[in-house]
């Protein structure tokens, strides 16, 4: 949480949970924040495409329907990917916002962030390496 609140700058309720997940390798998290005001989804979409225009391994998963609506970890096994998605909770006076993430532990939480910051620090496309689309289905 600690780690959380100084990314995103400031003190603000937080909860969430990892979710370990009947793989070899994958986590899911579920975080609930509570804004300080009443976002739309439309407003939250602006918010998410702006934050994440420029990370090339993040992708924002938030469909209507289908059969992934939301981030799924078994989607993203042997990939650097992060899927995150939203939900903003309509009935909540709290104005809060559920936010999820799927990635491959193994790939991007170790291997994929050792090999895209050595393509950082030593000049090279960042993705260079790391445009695996996955192992899915597995």
């Amino acid at each position: 949480a600690a780690e959380i609140r100084q990314e995103l700058g400031g003190a603000f309720d937080l909860a969430f949970s990892v979710t370990a997940v009947e793989l070899v390798r994958g986590a899911l998290v579920t975080a609930h924040s509570f804004l300080r005001e009443a976002l739309t989804e439309r407003d939250l979409w602006q918010l998410y495409r702006t934050r994440y225009r420029a990370e090339p391994f993040v992708r924002l998963v938030h469909q209507k329907t289908g059969i992934h609506r939301f981030p799924e970890p078994k989607l993203l096994a042997g990939s650097n990917w992060c899927d995150v998605g939203f939900e903003p909770d309509a009935t909540s006076a709290q104005h809060r916002v559920v936010v999820i993430a799927a990635l491959d532990n193994l790939m991007k939480g170790a291997a994929g962030s050792a090999v895209q910051a050595m393509n950082l620090m030593l000049g090279w496309e960042e993705t260079a390496g790391l445009t695996f689309p996955g192992l899915h289905p597995v």
